[in-house]
């Protein structure tokens, strides 16, 4: 269990102006927004950065970052830690990690439940970590781990371990996976309970990787509303070989996938801390189901996040748009959103600015 204290750093005297009191939902904040944001200054709860993106020791990225951090809160979501790796963590990127933190003091710290490190093939997890970094390969990837009892040490040693260096709790995010394994002591949301726990840990629910596995696991069923598989053949291709699009799910099949994803949510143990949520979009590719982050949170996503509020309150929310990312007020359109649905579904009867019809059908959507 955590028991450091949070750092006392030079940095921490850093306050933000922009973030506005009273909101709850950031913003993903990707190159293409860099200058607009510091420019115009949009209201948003909280700023997420990539933390590997800003591991340079100085540079015009960190001093993005470093203006960014003086007007808003900043949190720092990781892709590259591998907290389930049995052969370890890289020290080299724990370091870095911890110097931003120590520059930046971030409202929060998180990566995946995940592993992309792992030993040669034909070499043993306990040789690779006996031997030097060149023995271990890094997959650039997040995978997914088994759900067992040694699994569970392994990351909870991990965790802990970033944690003590860290001097901070950090949270934990829920993947996405398109392949899993046979072997399983628990369910996930038990095996991330029970993380939590030994660790002190937070969790961020990625609630739109709980409907592209929900999906995947029932055949990849197109949502209403959804485009259908749109890729067009390069030229000379067989349109044959085309992936076929999808079909598309009935409002039956809909309510099942959003009660299986509200039932994962609510399997959660109730003293564990929910410290973020993560909102986007995915598509449809043939027979699979892509987290891409290339498009806007669809209706049952939504309806599975006003459950997450019901049960966890205003958590703070993030929009997240990685790939094809559009013009700052269609983002900004979607944060807005979100911040409609927090209101009315944990202050029922409030006022809000933007888009109010939607956002009331939204909050009475039943799981």
């Amino acid at each position: 269990m955590l028991t450091t204290a949070a750092p006392a750093t030079a940095s921490a005297s850093v306050t933000a102006t922009a973030a506005t009191p009273g909101l709850s939902v950031g913003l993903g904040w990707r190159h293409p927004h860099y200058a607009q944001v510091l420019a115009e200054r949009p209201a948003l709860a909280f700023l997420e950065v990539h933390s590997e993106n800003f591991f340079a020791d100085g540079g015009a990225a960190l001093e993005v970052l470093q203006r960014g951090r003086a007007l808003y809160p900043v949190s720092l979501h990781g892709v590259g830690l591998s907290l389930g790796s049995a052969v370890g963590l890289d020290d080299w990127h724990l370091a870095q990690l911890a110097r931003l933190v120590e520059r930046i003091d971030p409202v929060r710290v998180s990566d995946h439940a995940s592993f992309a490190r792992g030993p040669w093939a034909g070499q043993s997890a306990s040789a690779a970590t006996q031997t030097a970094q060149a023995s271990v390969v890094h997959a650039a990837d997040l995978l997914p781990i088994p759900w067992t009892h040694e699994a569970l040490a392994v990351m909870a040693a991990n965790v802990q371990r970033v944690q003590e260096r860290l001097r901070r709790p950090i949270a934990v995010e829920n993947l996405s996976a398109y392949l899993s394994w046979a072997q399983a002591d628990f369910s996930e949301p038990d095996f991330l309970t029970e993380l939590a726990r030994r660790t002190g840990c937070h969790l961020l629910v990625d609630v739109n990787n709980l409907m592209v596995n929900a999906l995947n696991a029932h055949g990849a069923p197109r949502l209403p509303g959804e485009p259908g598989h749109a890729s067009q053949p390069a030229p000379g291709t067989d349109p044959q070989a085309m992936p076929p699009a999808a079909k598309v799910a009935t409002a039956a099949d809909t309510d099942a996938l959003v009660r299986s994803c509200c039932a994962w949510l609510d399997a959660l143990g109730r003293d564990v801390t929910v410290a973020e949520i993560h909102l986007a979009g995915h598509v449809h590719a043939g027979d699979i189901v892509i987290d891409d982050h290339g498009s806007r949170v669809s209706q049952p996503v939504w309806r599975v996040h006003a459950h997450a509020l019901r049960r966890w309150g205003a958590v703070p929310a993030l929009i997240e748009w990685d790939t094809d990312i559009p013009e700052l007020d269609v983002l900004l359109a979607e944060v807005a959103l979100a911040e409609a649905l927090a209101n009315q579904v944990t202050h029922a009867g409030a006022s809000l600015p933007v888009r109010p019809a939607e956002a009331r059908n939204l909050a009475g959507a039943t799981a």
